[in-house]
């Protein structure tokens, strides 16, 4: 998985146990795309103290889904909803079909 990808994974589950500051300047270096020396002009920091607050802030979410397994739970109830999705494709009664391909489309819903 690409790192931008996991990034904003991490950061939608557990960006609001963040302090404001660490999510503005997070949000403005990893999902605006602005440069370390951008974000240290914008804040009021410097570059290498812009740099160790993005570095932290990854640990920090790496942290929380080591301990919550948030992520991890979210993979596994996607891949599920594409397997009853693929059952749901396959050669079953009409009834059955319409009733795995609701609760699909319901999980999938949930997921975003």
């Amino acid at each position: 998985m690409d790192d931008i990808f996991e990034h904003t994974l991490l950061y939608d589950f557990y960006g609001e146990l963040l302090s404001k500051h660490q999510r503005e300047v997070y949000e403005d270096a990893v999902f605006n795309d602005l440069s370390l020396s951008e974000v240290a002009e914008v804040y009021g920091i410097s570059r290498q103290g812009a740099h160790d607050l993005i570095k932290r802030v990854n640990r920090l979410l790496a942290g929380y889904e080591e301990k919550l397994h948030m992520v991890e739970l979210f993979r596994k109830v996607e891949a599920l909803a594409e397997e009853i999705s693929g059952l749901a494709a396959g050669d079953v009664s009409k009834k059955a079909l319409t009733e795995i391909k609701k609760r699909a489309d319901q999980i999938t819903g949930i997921l975003g």
